[in-house]
């Protein structure tokens, strides 16, 4: 049944480090940019330090619900011009990378912020009685009462952008959904088509439970 798999042990190898490097890329776009952007949306919003600038929060909110409400097959697509500028190419892992980043980007954002309106009000009220400044704000306060959140809400993230990365592959991404769609789909491989599935259930279920596992040990209350 597996007859195909040890011929392509080195597609298999070479397909699941450019999805690797695929969520690498799209992951740390969406924590350094996303971060920023959904902290700056909570802080932004009524009755936080910086409701002043309701204008930012208006258009900050409108972009992210644009973004996210495309699917994510539709804007792969369609920003391939885009992606062409950024990449030099519209096909391969890091062509791929540009679309995964910018709907993680707004993605995570929104994510932070839900997140972040967990954290009680009146701690933050407190920090602000003492003088604290919105960087101090977020540095000693919303970062360390939100970090159990905060790792559920980077590993739903990773969780997510894997599926997405596997998407990727239907328009010549690159990673294990290329593979699957170009040995198991067109060729009639079952057996290849089995592994990239197995594969992508171990990835999903590893990043799950590790995350799952720290957002516990973070968790002080």
């Amino acid at each position: 049944m597996f007859e195909n798999l040890e011929e392509l042990w080195p597609e298999i190898a070479r397909a699941t480090g450019e999805t690797l490097l695929m969520m690498a890329i799209c992951l740390t776009a969406a924590i350094v940019l996303g971060g920023a952007l959904g902290i700056l949306v909570f802080l932004s919003s009524p009755g936080q330090p910086l409701a002043r600038f309701r204008g930012f929060n208006l258009v900050a909110n409108g972009i992210i619900n644009v973004v996210r409400s495309f699917p994510f097959i539709i804007l792969l697509v369609s920003i391939s011009p885009f992606t062409r500028v950024i990449a030099g190419t519209s096909i391969g892992p890091l062509a791929a990378s540009v679309p995964l980043s910018i709907a993680a980007v707004f993605y995570f954002a929104r994510l932070i912020e839900q997140t972040l309106r967990d954290v009680p009000r009146g701690v933050v009220e407190a920090a602000e009685a003492m003088g604290a400044t919105p960087l101090q704000i977020v540095r000693h306060i919303l970062l360390v009462e939100a970090r159990s959140g905060l790792v559920l809400a980077v590993t739903v993230l990773a969780v997510s952008f894997l599926s997405y990365s596997a998407v990727a592959g239907v328009v010549g991404g690159g990673g294990i959904g290329d593979l699957a769609i170009r040995y198991g789909y067109y060729r009639f491989q079952t057996d290849v088509m089995l592994f990239t599935v197995a594969l992508l259930v171990v990835l999903v279920q590893s990043v799950q439970f590790s995350g799952q596992w720290l957002a516990r040990r973070l968790d002080k209350r």
